[in-house]
């Protein structure tokens, strides 16, 4: 995947390709500010994905809100975000794992609950 405007610095070969959804209904901003003499920043609409390279080692900042008030949501290791390995690296770089239920079948149970639904009519009060 070439990044035409801001390509990974050119010594290091180490690079994993990383995907991020902007899951919210906001304009986010994401940035890279962990790696020296490398700059990246992009903007990202509500539902958009932004697929990038980028170096096992770093960190995207994601920035909601206004383009004047935005703070800082999130901070991602770029491990955690990566799609594929490609070969680039002689180690190999997996996502970490997702935290599990400590009970898989307790927490089926709790989807599969049906709620009651209260049909009787509502009566109307005078004040």
């Amino acid at each position: 995947m070439a990044q035409i405007l801001d390509p990974l610095p050119s010594d290091n070969k180490d690079k994993i390709i990383c995907c991020y959804v902007n899951a919210t209904n906001q304009i986010q901003v994401a940035r890279i500010t962990n790696i020296p003499n490398w700059y990246f920043e992009r903007v990202i609409f509500p539902g958009q994905r932004l697929v990038f390279e980028a170096m096992p080692v770093a960190l995207l900042e994601i920035h909601t809100g206004m383009m004047a008030s935005a703070i800082l949501s999130d901070t991602i290791p770029c491990t955690r975000l990566c799609v594929e390995d490609n070969g680039a690296s002689s180690s190999k770089v997996t996502p970490e794992p997702l935290a599990k239920p400590s009970n898989a079948k307790s927490s089926l149970e709790s989807f599969s609950r049906k709620t009651q639904l209260n049909t009787e009519p509502l009566t109307m009060v005078s004040v």
